[in-house]
């Protein structure tokens, strides 16, 4: 009789839950055409009232006039800069978002952006 663990057991659900976390760490991304970068983490707690922090902010930078006149990539990096220029530097500044490139920095980023939006507030 089988025991119905196979891949589905306690051990398969270990491995995913190890890629899970390595994946959402990120602190080491390898870009096939650049090699390895490191970015600083910060962390990042997805609760309906960052999210609304953050949301809040992005939306005024994408309609103020430096932003709202560019497009696709130009127009992002622009509005991630102006939601949070220190934290832009710190997480982008080295190595810019490139068209088409999955943004595996934007929790930290947020990261990073409730941790000073925090620090004004106090």
């Amino acid at each position: 009789m089988r025991s119905g663990l196979g891949c589905r057991g306690p051990a398969r659900l270990a491995q995913l839950c190890i890629l899970t976390s390595l994946l959402a760490s990120a602190s080491a991304v390898w870009a096939a055409d650049k090699g390895v970068f490191i970015f600083p983490e910060f962390p990042y707690k997805e609760t309906s009232k960052n999210e609304m922090a953050f949301h809040e902010y992005e939306v005024a930078c994408e309609q103020s006039p430096t932003c709202s006149q560019l497009a696709a990539i130009a127009r992002l990096r622009c509005v991630r800069e102006c939601v949070s220029p220190s934290c832009y530097a710190e997480i982008y500044q080295a190595d810019q978002l490139e068209e088409g490139e999955i943004d595996v920095r934007l929790n930290s980023f947020k990261g990073c952006f409730v941790q000073r939006v925090h620090r004004q507030r106090q």
